[in-house]
């Protein structure tokens, strides 16, 4: 039988109220006598406060509400590992969502940690070129902060709150540069889905590397797929077979890098001395493959600690921080075949 709250308060001779006092850190202070005996009663009787009973009594003290994509995909597991070491340092509580990318999903879940009263919310990833949705969630976002909450997004959104901003343009900008420097010219590219604007931010900084080299990006070059291992192997064999001249592959995650190497290699096709395969992130899995992947690095345990750092602290100003990227290069990109 669970001991209650009332059974310490009988062997400690106080009243239930002065009970909750102590335990809940409460503001109307007890006198040191008292609180000694309440907390020699919570040992003798092995207590564990009531975690909802203690939200009820001090809301928005103890969690921050996350909704990521999808918390399995790599990049969005290293995000998570930096939320939960900042968290961890500030004695919170992460209860963590998976959106799956869907927009009604995440306002939904907005909803959900709202009435859960938590201290701050942060959304962890793309945000979607749907003004109607972001309207909607800026609504939610809104009110959720004239009530005292704290919102904190990772990615380029259009939302209320403070920003941590990869530096998804100008990383792909650099590495579109590099490999055009290393004489590739029938380049294909794996784009993620359309509605992203990570999608549009990475493809643009690629879409500028050509131009500043004087050229442009075919449409027949570009595929658009979903950020995964699966979607990159598919869209590596369309783009193979619609243009089989191709000497690089550009992908616009590592996931989808992966997937696009297992497939060249089903085909007989070596990477990198017949096709040169990048990818984007720097995931752990991109120095274990063979060979190794030439992508580029956000510092994304980084960007996660940042963010639940931002949204814990009270003083501060809405801004945006940048989250800057640099080329990881590796064995999987070499200049084209003569």
């Amino acid at each position: 039988m669970a001991v209650t709250l009332a059974d310490v308060a009988r062997l400690a001779g106080v009243s239930p109220a002065t009970v909750s006092r102590v335990i809940n850190d409460s503001a109307k202070k007890v006198n040191e006598d008292l609180r000694e005996r309440v907390l020699a009663a919570v040992r003798q009787l092995h207590y564990v406060p009531n975690a909802h009973a203690q939200n009820v009594a001090r809301p928005r003290k103890s969690a921050v509400g996350v909704i990521v994509h999808d918390v399995s995909d790599p990049y969005f597991a290293e995000i998570t590992r930096g939320l939960q070491r900042q968290a961890g340092a500030h004695d919170r509580l992460l209860v963590i969502c998976n959106s799956y990318r869907e927009p009604e999903r995440e306002l939904a879940y907005v909803g959900l940690l709202r009435a859960q009263q938590v201290h701050a919310l942060i959304l962890a990833g793309s945000g979607y070129h749907d003004d109607e949705f972001t309207e909607r969630l800026n609504g939610e976002l809104t009110a959720y902060q004239q009530a005292g909450g704290r919102v904190a997004v990772i990615g380029r959104h259009r939302l209320v709150g403070t920003a941590v901003l990869p530096g998804n343009e100008a990383g792909a900008h650099e590495l579109g540069l590099r490999i055009l420097e290393l004489g590739h010219r029938e380049i294909g590219v794996i784009a993620g889905p359309r509605y992203l604007t990570t999608t549009t931010d990475r493809l643009t900084g690629f879409r500028r590397a050509f131009a500043d080299t004087g050229l442009e990006l075919p449409p027949s070059r570009l595929i658009y797929s979903d950020f995964t291992r699966d979607g990159g192997a598919a869209a590596a064999g369309t783009l193979m077979d619609a243009q089989p001249g191709l000497t690089a592959l550009i992908t616009l995650n590592d996931s989808m890098a992966v997937g696009a190497m297992a497939t060249l290699r089903e085909r007989g096709i070596r990477v990198p001395d017949d096709v040169s395969v990048t990818g984007f992130d720097d995931m752990p899995i991109a120095r274990d493959v063979t060979p190794a992947l030439t992508t580029v690095r956000l510092p994304l345990v980084e960007m996660g600690e940042r963010a639940m750092a931002l949204a814990l602290d009270d003083d501060h100003v809405p801004h945006s921080e940048p989250a800057d990227a640099t080329l990881a290069w590796r064995a999987s990109c070499v200049p084209p075949p003569r």
